[in-house]
């Protein structure tokens, strides 16, 4: 089964992966270390669906620039001396 993770998705990108059921869980191949998926993080951190991954990045990526926004205007109004 074709996957997409998106656990790392702001540093990474959206990975596409295959993936086969492993004891209840998804088992993706590749690396040094096989990967292990819970059901639990479906929509969050992986994927059935490309258009489900990049709509879960763009949340992501949209709570990013307003978390820097937030910061970065936190700095500005800092006051020194």
């Amino acid at each position: 089964m074709k996957i997409w993770i998106t656990k790392y998705a702001l540093t990474d990108g959206i990975v596409e992966k295959e993936a086969k059921d492993s004891n209840g869980c998804l088992k993706v191949e590749g690396g040094l270390f096989p990967w292990y998926l819970s059901p639990k993080d479906e929509g969050k951190n992986w994927h059935r669906t490309k258009e489900s991954a990049i709509a879960r990045a763009e949340v992501m990526r949209n709570k990013k620039i307003a978390s820097l926004k937030k910061q970065i205007e936190k700095l500005e109004n800092m006051k020194f001396g």
